[in-house]
């Protein structure tokens, strides 16, 4: 039985035999500081992932009665363009869950021959997870599968011949038929040249007129990455013939590590910039044009949405900002707000100078100016510990006294909400129903569903 301590950027583990109930736990691995690692064990051997001098993590191992960090043997070394999340055990394979070239992946290792291969995939973009793989004598793994256009689907992987069958499929209520969609990934070119993924999704029989009205969404924060999973809520404003991206910005961590350290501390700018360069790389290709722009992001993303509307307003049209993190100064340099103190490590500490600076730079709040905005919706939660309410409240009436246009700007608290949004499926839906609806009145595409 294994115990894990960690923070946003260290990990202490413990464990105790599990036919001893009564035994204390006993320390494995205590904590160091920036040093991250999960463990497995697999007849007598640790196998250690950490990213300890491998800012992408390595794969390490040691015999259980010897844990001490010189007795560690490399199982796989560190690849800078390759991500190593976790691993999984069974009696004869190891399963390797990383990220690769922007995409979740799975490499399986042979336990005796050392042999390696990667479970391939059908479609050019999509998103894989482990699924609940309970029996460690088996050669067979469970996994989970979705891509833009493909809905939530579960797949047995037979480790040793490579094959793999179909077990379940989320049904699609209604008339949908995946041909009539297609994904692609595409590139833009960020102002240091770095190039910057686009996962995008459209009808193809939409796609006769350009430019098309264009939904961009993104994040970018804590290394999270929004994978391009399906979503049948989604469809509803694809077969408006509107084109749906997601911007894999820095600060994500779409292609590993270094891809979140290039978009936090005293380069988060890298986040905005990025998400700038995949507009105006979608308007150069023709995609759209910046009348029939919506965008939208929430917490962090709703940082990110406050910060490019201050620095890029002409550039879009609707703004979608669900519980937004725009204070950013002020909660920040707030020590007696929970969460604060363990968000130094995410956006720096203002109590030092060069922080202070940089993050005053770009905060929403701060930043407002008396120019022209686009079309807002700002959505919050009373019953929020992540986001205050008092947050996106005074965002709104900062914009409301300093914009100079006659463009929609809503505020709508739920008074019974936290940071998740309205709890129960339909509760869901009902928010995302709203926002949708305020994106599409906004762009004129309410009564455009047979164009």
């Amino acid at each position: 039985m294994l115990i894990d301590l960690s923070s946003h950027t260290s990990t202490e583990v413990q464990f105790f035999p599990a036919d001893d109930a009564e035994g204390r736990p006993i320390m494995l691995f205590p904590r160091q500081p920036l040093i991250e690692l999960g463990v497995e064990h697999h007849e007598g051997w640790w196998y250690i992932v950490t990213n300890e001098d491998a800012i992408n993590s390595k794969l390490m191992r040691t015999r259980v009665e010897a844990p001490d960090r010189a007795q560690w043997e490399e199982v796989i070394g560190h690849d800078p363009l390759v991500k190593i999340d976790d691993v999984e055990t069974f009696k004869n394979f190891l399963v390797i869950y990383g990220r690769r070239g922007g995409y979740k992946s799975m490499t399986v290792r042979d336990m005796h021959t050392g042999e390696m291969h990667d479970i391939e995939q059908p479609e050019p973009v999509f998103t894989i997870g482990g699924g609940a793989n309970l029996e460690y004598d088996t050669e067979v793994l469970r996994y989970g599968y979705s891509s833009l256009v493909t809905p939530s689907s579960t797949y047995e992987y037979h480790l040793r011949d490579r094959s793999r069958n179909l077990l379940k499929q989320a049904e699609v209520l209604g008339d949908f038929d995946p041909k009539l969609y297609k994904s692609e990934r595409i590139y833009a070119t960020a102002e240091d040249g770095t190039q910057i993924p686009i996962s995008v999704v459209y009808r193809i029989d939409k796609m006769d007129q350009l430019p098309r009205p264009l939904f961009q969404y993104g994040y970018g924060a804590y290394g999270h990455t929004v994978d391009p999973s399906f979503s049948s809520a989604r469809l509803s404003l694809l077969d408006r013939g509107m084109i749906y991206a997601i911007a894999h910005v820095r600060g994500g961590g779409a292609l590993g590590r270094p891809w979140y350290e290039a978009g936090k501390w005293l380069q988060k700018r890298n986040t905005f910039t990025d998400f700038i360069a995949c507009t105006e790389h979608l308007i150069k290709i023709g995609y759209t044009s910046p009348d029939r722009i919506a965008i939208s992001g929430g917490s962090a993303g709703g940082l990110l949405m406050g910060a490019v509307m201050n620095m890029r307003p002409d550039l879009y049209h609707v703004v979608d900002a669900s519980v937004p993190f725009v204070d950013l100064m002020n909660t920040m340099l707030d020590p007696s707000i929970p969460l604060t103190v363990i968000e130094y490590d995410e956006w720096g500490n203002p109590n030092e100078e060069a922080y202070f600076k940089y993050m005053l730079s770009y905060s929403p709040y701060d930043n407002v100016e008396a120019k022209s905005y686009p079309h807002v919706l700002i959505s919050a939660g009373l019953n929020d510990p992540r986001v205050h309410y008092w947050e996106p409240a005074k965002w709104c009436a900062k914009l409301r006294e300093l914009k100079t246009d006659d463009n929609v700007l809503l505020l709508k608290t739920n008074m019974g909400a936290g940071h998740q949004g309205a709890s129960g499926r339909y509760g869901y839906l009902e928010e995302l129903a709203f926002d949708y609806t305020f994106v599409l009145d906004r762009l004129g595409l309410i009564d455009a569903a047979a164009q």
